[in-house]
């Protein structure tokens, strides 16, 4: 890589950001020989040596691993709305909301992490394929458009991520999220197992699988980096992995773009604007903020990749104003910050697991279980009264004695004596991309950048109440079926963005006059930009998205490059 003070202003490629779907696509660009520049607005972070708790215990922690009710007044005020996001082992990796401001009509929880990586650092590492169920929903039910694409087109790009990145799972033969590549699984415990086959009894169609996440169960040399191991189940994840045992950016992609010698990565770098020739019809560059100086560069390139999250790449789409393009550049569809989508929980059950007071488990899992989507996958699971459906997340924990009233020995005695199993199901729902759900600029109010301010504009709305209503009702239906004793039930509504799935925003089609990019994921009338990270997507699904993202910018990359050898870009 070359140093900040001594980079070429020229390259083939420029990737806007370095998380889940930038690392990704500067890996493939490097790979297949493009001289590749990373554009990170954040610090560099080194895989391990900047890992500063990964080895911590709760108690080497500040505040017992809290942070401080007076600092997060000052610093993480909109995110206290969260009430347990921040803590001391993870805040190193979220942006603080006094220096990253943005404004709100609606409230719209923004969970952002600003440094090499992003948010690949942090996430939850659940990866679920989309099925022709999700790809064809929009179509049939005469919801917003229709995306431009089929399982089909994206099933080998699937296969491709997730023998790369490393997915345990195990197979169930479920069409709406068809089986991948998979790794053994973290299997489900003797209660989390029982819970299984009762669920499976009563409710055939509701099935309960091991969790499909990027922790690598084994270790394959020939597949596997050395900068990867072998998970080793410490539940550390957000704080980041000196194993490399669960795929990131440090770990996995970025690692192999620097072994081609084709990757330069500036951090410090606000990309502010995304230039444009009206002569070629092309993108020329990216007009560049320094964050510690404030001073401005022009970096050239013949194909842009912009994976700056949702809510980033479409702000510097909107504010890429030219006199082709007034509001923002691509932006002929008007559809520009639009249809803005999130996953929406913050509603489940939970009760005692009765049973296997005799047994117990030794050390800890890297995930729980999942409960597919079961309704309105076809005519049989129908509903009537809103559209789309939802998944489920939990797991099945044995918990300690908690005596009341002792001290001592009896006390010490006491809580090393294990407690009842519990078990816990949070519901998470599709959100429909409506038209009326959007973020904008403020040209009026800018940041310390200069760069103007994020204004969010998006709420659930009644097909997601209703949803959530029934989502709850079926947790409590499978407790049931259970055994399950002292069942309990929340539903307390989440914003967008709280989830921190969110979507939209720069979406999909075959028609450029309602819709941003085209089934390659190009901007209609500016070929040599591609958008794939999460603001490409036309609806939501219910299943996590980041897998989806990386399979889209593997297949956007291959198409791009088979554009430049052809002369067409």
């Amino acid at each position: 890589m070359s140093t900040q003070d001594k980079l070429p202003d020229t390259f083939d490629a420029i990737v806007v950001g370095s998380g889940i779907s930038g690392g990704y696509a500067a890996m493939e660009l490097c790979k297949k020989g493009y001289k590749t520049l990373i554009l990170e607005r954040g610090r560099d972070v080194k895989h391990i040596e900047d890992y500063d708790t990964a080895n911590d215990d709760t108690w080497d922690l500040p505040y017992n691993g809290r942070v401080p009710k007076e600092e997060i007044k000052k610093h993480y005020f909109k995110q206290d709305r969260l009430n347990w996001w921040v803590n001391q082992d993870n805040k190193a990796f979220v942006n603080k909301d006094d220096e990253y401001p943005y404004d709100e009509i609606e409230r719209f929880d923004w969970i952002r992490g600003h440094h090499l990586g992003g948010r690949s650092i942090m996430w939850g590492r659940h990866c679920y394929r989309w099925s022709d169920i999700d790809f064809e929903a929009n179509k049939k039910e005469g919801v917003a458009i229709d995306w431009p694409i089929r399982y089909a087109d994206i099933e080998p790009w699937y296969d491709q991520v997730e023998t790369f990145v490393g997915v345990s799972g195990q197979a169930e033969g479920l069409k709406q999220v068809p089986d991948g590549k998979f790794l053994k699984p973290f299997e489900l415990n003797c209660a989390e197992q029982d819970f299984r086959e009762k669920v499976n009894a009563q409710y055939p169609e509701r099935v309960v699988t091991p969790g499909r996440i990027a922790n690598l169960s084994e270790y394959d040399p020939e597949v596997h980096l050395g900068t990867r191991g072998q998970c080793q189940t410490r539940n550390r994840c957000w704080r980041g992995c000196p194993f490399g045992a669960y795929f990131s950016s440090q770990s996995a992609t970025l690692p192999v773009a620097r072994e081609t010698g084709n990757l330069t990565v500036r951090p410090f770098s606000i990309a502010a604007e995304v230039l444009y020739d009206d002569a070629t019809q092309r993108a020329t560059g990216i007009r560049v903020i320094d964050a510690n100086s404030g001073e401005e560069h022009i970096f050239k390139a013949k194909i842009i990749f912009c994976n700056a999250s949702t809510v980033g790449t479409t702000a510097l789409l909107l504010n890429s104003r030219s006199r082709r393009f007034p509001n923002g550049l691509g932006n002929d569809s008007g559809e520009l910050g639009h249809n803005l989508m999130d996953h929406h929980y913050g509603m489940g059950a939970g009760a005692e697991f009765p049973g296997f007071e005799d047994t117990y488990y030794q050390g800890r899992k890297a995930n729980g279980f999942y409960i597919p989507r079961f309704r309105n996958i076809d005519e049989e699971t129908k509903r009537e009264d809103y559209l789309r459906g939802f998944g489920y997340q939990g797991n099945i924990s044995r918990g300690r004695s908690i005596p009341d009233e002792k001290i001592g020995v009896d006390l010490k005695e006491d809580i090393f004596k294990p407690g009842p199993y519990t078990v816990s199901v949070a519901c998470f729902g599709e959100m429909l991309p409506y038209h009326e759900n959007r973020m904008f600029l403020n040209f009026e109010k800018r940041d310390q950048h200069g760069m103007p301010i994020i204004t969010f504009d998006a709420k659930l709305r009644d097909n997601e109440m209703k949803l959530r209503e029934d989502g709850v009702q079926c947790a409590v239906e499978m407790l049931e079926a259970a055994g399950c004793k002292n069942i309990w039930t929340y539903n307390d509504l989440t914003a967008p963005g709280a989830c921190i799935h969110e979507m939209g925003t720069a979406r999909m089609g075959n028609d450029p006059e309602t819709s941003v990019l085209n089934k390659w994921n190009q901007i209609h009338a500016v070929p040599n930009v591609f958008v794939t990270d999460g603001s490409c997507m036309t609806s939501s699904g219910t299943q996590n998205p980041s897998i989806t993202y990386m399979a889209l910018t593997a297949r956007a990359v291959d198409y791009a490059d088979k554009q430049m050898k052809a002369g067409v870009l």
